[in-house]
């Protein structure tokens, strides 16, 4: 007789316990049922379901394009696979800046649609209202700090934030008001290590770093750069555990092959 085991959820509490013992927490990015099923079962602790699916998934330029309504359908995905993982949803850009109201119903919607268990926002101190706004109606809440790519005309390029010391003093703050607003966590993404370092042990809510050195309560990185997918793009913060590229490029050249020396099907793969 086969037992089903029971696989314990992670939550925000569990991270905060993580975070309280030392024990690092793993991130990463999924957007669709399958590649969520391998990152949960492989024992990652949160995933994020990120607006980088404007990049990665849809080929856009930057995370802007993508609509709530996208973001919402690749959400429901990875939420049907994840059984141990908390799925952390991205609110695109113009579903909360601004306007508080629309803040929350744009949380809701994905809470209540795709079955998420937190959002995340982009921003500080300018954002505080809807962040309020929306941790009243008890959506967890992870703020994310540094750079910010939904603003990236803004900065007009990619580089290190928070070299300059206003910059830095600015982000110290914004991480202690998201704390004090009540957010479970905050995404530092590329900022100097020793402000990562500075930041996190200003803080009892865990950090999660990309591009910010090991300091932080844990890492996150995207999918398809951690896995090789994306040919080219190696920034100096990524570590690339695959060649993903090569290996699918190289399967799908021999398919083509042997379908055209007319190999495949054989007589074993017929009915």
């Amino acid at each position: 007789m086969s037992v089903n085991k029971e696989v314990k959820r992670i939550t925000v509490h569990t991270l905060q316990e993580m975070k309280n013992r030392g024990d690092k927490i793993a991130m990463l990015t999924a957007y669709d049922y399958s590649m969520a099923l391998i990152v949960d079962n492989a024992g990652t602790d949160i995933i994020l379901v990120g607006d980088s699916a404007s990049n990665v998934m849809a080929g856009h330029e930057t995370t802007l394009p993508i609509t709530l309504d996208q973001m919402i359908y690749h959400a429901a995905s990875v939420v049907r696979a994840a059984k141990r993982s908390l799925v952390v949803v991205d609110l695109p850009f113009g579903s909360y800046q601004g306007n508080s109201k629309e803040a929350l119903a744009s949380a809701i919607r994905i809470m209540k649609e795709a079955g998420a268990h937190a959002v995340k926002l982009e921003g500080g101190v300018e954002i505080a209202e809807s962040i309020s706004r929306i941790l009243t109606a008890g959506i967890p809440v992870m703020g994310h700090l540094g750079l910010t790519p939904q603003s990236i005309y803004k900065f007009g390029t990619y580089t290190v934030r928070a070299r300059e010391d206003a910059e830095a003093a600015k982000l110290k703050e914004d991480a202690l008001k998201l704390q004090e607003l009540g957010c479970f966590g905050i995404v530092l993404e590329k900022i100097p290590s020793k402000l990562a370092k500075e930041v996190s042990e200003s803080l009892n809510i865990p950090t999660v770093g990309i591009g910010a050195g090991q300091h932080c309560s844990g890492q996150v990185l995207v999918i398809h750069d951690m896995l090789g997918l994306n040919k080219g793009f190696k920034p100096r913060f990524l570590r690339q555990y695959a060649n993903l590229y090569d290996v699918m490029d190289g399967a799908i050249k021999n398919y083509v092959s042997d379908v055209r020396a007319n190999n495949f099907p054989n007589e074993k793969e017929e009915y």
